[in-house]
């Protein structure tokens, strides 16, 4: 399940939601508002690579 970031109207917080694709919407679990916005956020990922026996993964080697 994909983690939405959303930010509140009301309160001004911004929170994380585990959420079903397709699902809208959110509710505020600060003020309970659900007067939220869905945020545009960043992702990353690691990946280790091929045949680096005891590798940790990081770029440069050991």
């Amino acid at each position: 399940m994909p983690t939405y970031e959303y930010a509140c109207m009301d309160c001004k917080r911004q929170f994380e939601l585990w959420q079903k694709m397709g699902t809208s919407g959110a509710v505020c679990p600060w003020c309970n508002s659900s007067n939220t916005a869905k945020l545009m956020s960043l992702c990353s990922s690691t990946s280790v690579r091929d045949g680096a026996s005891g590798d940790s993964g990081h770029f440069g080697g050991t």
